[in-house]
């Protein structure tokens, strides 16, 4: 398999053809200047600081962060709480403030078995990035994951469809995750693309299950973990 530094070097739609390290923003790490941003940053260094011994993370933005919220934190109880996992979603991050939030945060004093990364959706947008660049810019999440968390096993997520029906956005995210699917290794690095469940037979996204074609709904956090459970207990090391 193609490791994540090969594809962070070569493989990437949008890297240079001569040879020169990617400068575009997704791969930058960059804080956001919003007050929230700054509290919800924060709050998650806090929360690594008081779980020492969290057996999982959530890495990602909105969609991660949404697990606090309503019925979805009930599922969460329900499957992590146990694990005592750690929510490190910000709502509208992208690559490059989740690689910077990984480069700060305090994560000496944590030994997660596994770290749930979903991330790049926001980079998808209109023509703010590339997909070869979006495939950067998670690689260097992964890899930053690699050099602070080397015993944590990584469980890289497909970025989830978004829009109602068939679009060019779902194709460029499609793009995307078939390339981030090259990263998985079978040891540090596993991917799973759970996106399918969310759809129904004729590619429609239920309001049922993403409210705005991008959120996720009760029902909708529910398909995730079900979907998730039997590659995370593995990765846990958990009996079957």
């Amino acid at each position: 398999m193609i490791r994540y530094w090969f594809i962070l070097a070569t493989c990437a739609l949008g890297a240079s053809t001569h040879g020169q390290a990617p400068s575009h923003s997704a791969v930058n790490p960059a804080p956001r200047l919003e007050a929230n941003w700054q509290k919800r940053a924060s709050l998650l260094d806090q929360r690594l600081q008081e779980t020492a011994d969290t057996e999982l993370l959530f890495i990602g933005d909105s969609i991660t962060q949404g697990w606090e919220n309503g019925g979805a934190s009930n599922v969460w109880k329900q499957f992590y709480l146990r694990r005592k996992a750690v929510n490190l979603g910000i709502g509208g991050d992208r690559t490059q403030h989740v690689l910077w939030r990984l480069q700060k945060a305090p994560l000496e004093g944590v030994k997660p078995k596994a770290a749930v990364v979903m991330i790049g959706t926001n980079n998808s947008n209109g023509e703010d990035h590339t997909p070869g660049q979006i495939v950067e810019g998670i690689a260097a999440i992964v890899k930053t994951l690699r050099q602070r968390l080397p015993e944590t096993k990584i469980l890289l997520l497909g970025i989830f469809p978004r829009g109602e029906n068939f679009n060019p956005q779902r194709g460029k995210l499609t793009q995307i995750n078939q390339v981030l699917m090259k990263m998985h290794d079978g040891k540090s690095v596993h991917y799973l693309d759970i996106g399918h469940h969310f759809l129904k037979d004729d590619g429609i996204l239920p309001t049922e299950i993403m409210y705005d074609y991008l959120h996720l709904t009760t029902q909708g956090y529910e398909i995730w973990a079900q979907a998730l459970e039997p590659k995370l207990a593995e990765l846990l090391g958990e009996k079957k």
